[in-house]
């Protein structure tokens, strides 16, 4: 739980101590009772921006403490996000909206509201005693026991006049009047009392606190995106692969892709580098040191004389092709998405004419890049400790700038985990002041802390650990990690089974079953996910070397792809993408983990937020043999008390002979359960999960509300 400064250290100032005697050191005015604590969400105390979604309902909640018996109350101010381009002072008054606070129990508070644009939000929570709910509970109890309480209704007029001289035109006059009457002696105590703690009165009172003494607000940040940071599902493919008969591909030739991709039912095309490749130290086959004279090189290698990060690759097109490219993906509902590389070759303009944006070693050479003991001559890294650090950083944020204005608002950043943490913080907030609607994917496949970091500073959604995840009882401690708060309030996952850099082991050995399993893990244990394609359809399995990689990749070598291939895995993409369009739930990241008999049988669920949608996924991790198992469901988390499902009859069905009907969206068979317990068999050579959207029995067997 993350815990801002209190408004008492806020009251004391930055370094001060609290006083031991004598008016040294004495705050401005203490008289305030109340500190707000253990703000939720808040990251590192307000550093960085915790990030929620355009339309959803988000929850601030923290405790309100005071000394004594007295009745806290508190309000969640909210400040909108400043026109674009206008910079808005966090801290500065006015606030757009407040929100009355609720208690929870135990001195914790919470408020809602649904965030109806994208930007930089900004909240504080704000408390004070209450004196009058105070004054209201005590005269309760005093005449419950049957004391004298004339003292006490004056006490209670004269809160009621002060409020009314804080209202203004009918709730004034009726303050004023109530005010009268509760201090009104030659009526009866019995009837002064009952107007003091009338409801009706109650609300008004609240309307118009005393806040004279209330906490100082701390204001915390709050970015809020739009749905695809949260729901998005990813293809990647290389547009120069796209040939016929060998050649390079164009955009043109990679526009004919373009409805066997939408048809699938993808949302987000990935292209890698774009630009002009190098030709110094260019890479030959399977990372071959040396590279023929036909070796087209590695797209990550940016840079000749033809232009750099802002240029074409002829062979692909012209700027232009590039527009008519992306605006035919727009059509087919594909949202392009760039690869932003931060490295430059040695023929990279960049080099000649900033050489000082470069490390120079003793001998005069520039370094390039090394993860020893691999050595990649051919990359230039950008030195972040240079001297010229601010034009090199003007320029580097102008790179996503000239994109953006080609409308370009998706980009997968290559391994910004080599590159400076302060840039990124600034580079990014600077982009989304103007362009809040740009998203950014980071490839980082680093230690756990800097990648959460990475997170922090501004990237939207991150790559994972998911393709090292094998076992069921991996995934369910690492997606309960990353699902849960405090990471989720930053981090947002991106499954990917495969990369062009990456063909992890299981896929290499076991075929179809282990293909169909991991691309039904990534789809539905996050709600962003994404493949390397065609490789991933076709089932490309082979190896270079018995390492993690492909053998003739992709990144080094032009490919001929038979896409309409029987065995393609196109049909089961299409089918699970549908199933996530349809099921809010497999929207959101929150997973819920039954426990099962045999850990082989992985069982999850998820269910959509203040919604009805239900959907329970059972798949088999042992993509050699048919497998067998109960599981035990949690009802109550699946059908939580509220939700018109009824959680209450739900539970009541482990004893009565009220199913649960599970509609398996793979095969389109129709399942019920009696009570909590299924007995599950999954065959991997015929399916790799159950993927269930659960219904709660109607009035009668022929009442249930099919949805296919």
């Amino acid at each position: 739980m993350t815990r801002p400064r209190s408004a008492l250290n806020e009251g004391l100032g930055s370094g001060e101590r609290a006083p031991r005697g004598g008016a040294r050191g004495l705050p401005s005015d203490g008289r305030g009772r109340v500190i707000v604590d253990a703000i939720e969400p808040a990251l590192d105390g307000g550093a960085y921006a915790a990030k929620r979604i355009l339309r959803e309902r988000i929850t601030i909640s923290a405790d309100l403490i005071s000394d004594g018996h007295d009745v806290v109350a508190g309000e969640l101010l909210l400040r909108r996000p400043a026109p674009r381009g206008e910079e808005r002072p966090a801290g500065a008054e006015p606030f757009d909206r407040s929100i009355g606070l609720e208690p929870l129990g135990n001195d914790r508070f919470a408020a809602n509201f649904v965030a109806d644009a994208i930007g930089r939000w900004h909240y504080a929570i704000r408390a004070w005693v209450d004196h009058f709910a105070s004054f209201r509970r005590g005269l309760a109890r005093k005449v419950d026991a049957g004391q004298e309480v004339a003292v006490d209704l004056l006490v209670g007029a004269e809160l009621v006049a002060a409020a009314a001289s804080r209202a203004s035109g009918d709730e004034r006059a009726a303050l004023q009047s109530a005010a009268s009457a509760i201090g009104d002696r030659s009526a009866s105590a019995h009837e002064r009392a009952e107007r003091a703690t009338s409801p009706e009165l109650q609300a008004l009172m609240a309307r118009h606190p005393d806040k004279s003494h209330a906490s100082q607000p701390l204001w915390l940040p709050l970015w809020v995106d739009r749905e695809r940071a949260r729901f998005s599902a990813w293809y990647e493919m290389f547009p120069r692969s796209t040939g016929e008969g060998g050649r390079h591909g164009t955009f043109a030739t990679a526009a004919e892709r373009l409805p066997y991709i939408a048809a699938m039912g993808f949302d987000v095309l990935y292209l890698p580098p774009i630009h002009p490749i190098g030709h110094t130290y260019r890479k030959g086959k399977n990372n071959e040191p040396s590279a023929g004279p036909d070796d087209v090189g590695s797209p990550w290698a940016i840079g000749s004389e033809e232009g750099g990060h802002k240029s074409i690759h002829p062979d692909l097109g012209t700027l232009d092709d590039f527009d008519e490219f992306r605006a035919q993906a727009s059509r087919h509902g594909l949202e392009l998405a760039l690869d932003v590389a931060l490295q430059v070759t040695p023929d990279h303009p960049y080099v000649k004419e900033h050489p000082e944006w470069f490390k120079r070693r003793p001998d005069g050479s520039i370094q390039y890049a090394e993860n020893p003991p691999k050595k990649y001559q051919d990359i230039y890294p950008f030195d972040f400790e240079c001297e010229a650090w601010q034009s090199m950083w003007l320029e580097l944020k102008s790179i996503f700038e000239f994109w953006i204005a080609r409308g370009v608002h998706i980009f997968r950043v290559d391994n910004p985990h080599t590159k400076s943490l302060p840039f990124w913080h600034w580079c990014i907030g600077e982009l989304t002041a103007e362009n809040p609607d740009t998203l950014f994917l980071a490839e980082a496949f680093t230690r756990p802390k800097l990648m959460y970091m990475l997170a922090k500073v501004g990237f939207s959604q991150s790559y994972t650990y998911f393709t090292w995840r094998h076992s069921g009882r991996e995934l369910a401690e690492y997606v309960r990690e990353i699902s849960s708060p405090p990471v989720s309030d930053f981090f947002r996952p991106n499954f990917w089974p495969n990369t062009p850099d990456i063909l992890p082991e299981h896929l290499q050995h076991a075929g179809r079953p282990a293909f169909a399993l991991r691309l039904v893990l990534a789809a539905m244990l996050s709600s962003n996910y994404g493949v390397y394609g065609p490789a991933y359809e076709l089932m490309e399995n082979v190896p270079r070397g018995g390492v993690e990689e492909y053998v003739d990749n992709e990144k080094y070598q032009l490919r001929s792809w038979e896409v309409q291939r029987q065995d393609s895995l196109r049909a089961l993409m299409a089918r699970i993408n549908q199933i996530r369009r349809d099921n809010p739930a497999l929207q959101h990241n929150a997973v819920t983990f039954h426990p099962c008999d045999n850990e082989l049988l992985l069982c999850f669920s998820k269910r959509e937020p203040d919604g009805e949608n239900a959907v329970l996924v059972i798949a088999n991790m042992d993509v050699h043999h048919p497998q067998v198992g109960w599981v035990d469901l949690d009802l109550p988390e699946l059908f939580p008390a509220g939700a018109r499902a009824g959680a209450a009859q739900l539970v009541q069905s482990q004893q009565s002979t009220q199913p649960v009907q599970l509609h398996d969206l793979l095969s389109d068979a129709r399942y019920f359960s009696e009570g909590r317990r299924l007995y599950v068999r999954l065959d991997p050579g015929a399916a790799p999960a159950h993927i269930f959207r659960l219904r709660r029995r109607a009035r009668s067997e022929h009442d249930f509300d099919y949805f296919v």
